[in-house]
C-alpha cells in the first residue's frame, strides 16, 4: 500500500540542522535534504560546513553557518541569518554534542563547563530562540533535541559529565514540549544507544567497540542513517501529534 513517504510535508521547509558535519548530523542533514527540504547546516569553524551544504542532494540552495555553540550570544544571530537566508524555518534537530571521556576524579571545571555547554545550555538557547521565532509565525513547527540512552541507564565507559547533561536534555525537552504545544509546535528527544559514529569510537579500542557491540540485542551498533530516518520522521507531518517523547533508538539496548 503506498503512502506518503518518510518526510511528508517537508518539501521546501527551512530546516536547522546542528553537528551537521560528521556522524548522525550529517546523515540527518542528507535526510532532510532528500525529503525535499533547504537545510542550514551549522557546526564549528573548520569543519567544512560549506562543502557539507554544497555535498547535500537535491535542491542547491543549502546553507552553512559556522557556530561554536559553547557561545551562547551566538546562538539567536545564527538562528535568525538561517531564517532570512532559508526564507523560514520550519524544524530544528539539534544532533551537536561534546563527548569527553574522563573518570570523575580528571574532571576540571573547563572540561565540565564544555560539555555542559554544548550539550545543556545551547539545547536551552536554540529551544528558546527557535520556539520563539516559530511561535511568531504561527504556522507550528518541530524541534528535535538528541540525549542519550546513558539519561536512563546512567554513564558508560568514563562519560560522566556527559550523561548527566544528556539526563538535562530529557527534562528539557519536556518542558518546551508543554510551553510549545498549544502553538502546534512539538518538541522531542532522540535517544540514540551505541551507533558507529566517530564520536562513538573517540578514544575507545576496537575492543571495546566490539564489547558495546555486543550489549545491543541485535547484536550490533547502529548506524548513523538508522537514526536519522527518526529524526526525518520527527520532522514531517507524520509525527504531527507526538511531543514531549523521548524516542529510544539503541536496538533493545535501553527498554522502558
Amino acid at each position: 500500500m503506498n503512502g506518503p513517504a518518510l518526510g511528508a510535508g517537508l518539501a521546501s521547509e527551512g530546516v536547522i540542522v546542528t553537528g551537521a558535519s560528521g556522524g548522525i548530523g550529517r546523515e540527518i542533514a542528507v535526510g532532510m535534504a532528500h525529503a525535499g527540504a533547504r537545510v542550514c547546516v551549522i557546526d564549528l569553524p573548520g569543519r567544512d560546513v560549506e562543502i557539507v551544504a554544497r555535498s547535500l542532494p537535491g535542491r542547491k540552495d543549502h546553507i552553512a553557518i559556522e557556530l561554536d555553540l559553547r557561545n551562547a550570544a551566538g546562538i539567536e544571530p545564527a538562528v535568525a541569518a538561517a531564517e532570512q537566508r532559508l526564507g523560514g524555518v520550519w524544524a530544528l534537530v539539534h544532533a551537536a554534542a561534546l563527548l569527553r571521556r574522563e573518570a570523575p576524579e580528571a574532571v576540571t571545571e573547563d572540561s565540565w563547563d564544555a560539555q555542559l555547554d554544548v550539550n545543556l545550555k545551547s539545547t536551552f538557547w536554540l529551544n528558546r530562540v527557535v520556539g520563539e521565532k516559530l511561535v511568531a509565525k504561527g504556522r507550528g513547527g518541530r524541534i528535535i533535541n538528541f540525549t542519550s540512552a546513558a539519561w536512563l541507564i546512567g554513564p558508560m565507559i568514563d562519560s560522566d559529565v556527559y550523561a548527566a547533561s544528556k539526563g538535562g536534555v530529557v527534562t528539557m525537552t519536556r518542558g518546551f514540549a508543554r510551553r510549545l504545544g498549544s502553538h502546534g509546535i512539538t518538541v522531542n528527544a532522540i535517544s540514540p544507544g551505541q551507533i558507529a559514529t566517530p564520536l562513538q569510537s573517540q578514544e575507545n579500542t576496537p575492543e571495546a567497540m566490539a564489547a558495546l557491540a555486543a550489549t545491543s540485542p541485535m547484536g550490533r551498533m547502529g548506524t548513523a542513517s538508522e537514526v536519522a530516518a527518526v529524526a526525518v520522521f520527527l520532522a514531517s507531518s507524520h509525527a504531527s501529534f507526538i511531543s514531549g517523547a523521548t524516542i529510544n533508538v539503541s536496538g533493545g539496548l535501553l527498554m522502558y
